[in-house]
């Protein structure tokens, strides 16, 4: 599957990737700045934090509690569309998937 992220500056880069893996993973594997993962993806660090593109927040879903709480510690800017990409797995049917990786 694909997955493009947009960096703060407008610079996409775009990454075929297996589907299993977390979004954090597979971002930190392709060298997308800004995109830390400092905790690995136990769910305790905001490093990871994304924003999904408005086309695909219905089919990543919405934070669970903890993540919904994490996400109030980010560093960037919390919005709507904001997601730990820890959290989200890859799966087939989020082929094409574009997240904005916040400026921090």
């Amino acid at each position: 599957m694909n997955v493009t992220w947009t960096l703060p500056d407008g610079e996409t880069r775009a990454a075929a990737i297996e589907p299993g893996i977390s979004l954090m993973e597979a971002a930190v594997a392709n060298d997308i700045p800004g995109v830390i993962g400092e905790c690995g993806g136990c769910l305790s660090c905001a490093t990871c934090h994304v924003y999904v593109d408005d086309a695909w927040i219905d089919k990543t879903g919405t934070p669970e509690e903890f993540e919904d709480a994490m996400l109030d510690v980010a560093a960037a800017e919390r919005r709507a569309t904001s997601r730990l990409s820890c959290q989200i797995e890859a799966r087939p049917e989020l082929d094409g998937l574009v997240l904005h990786v916040p400026e921090a």
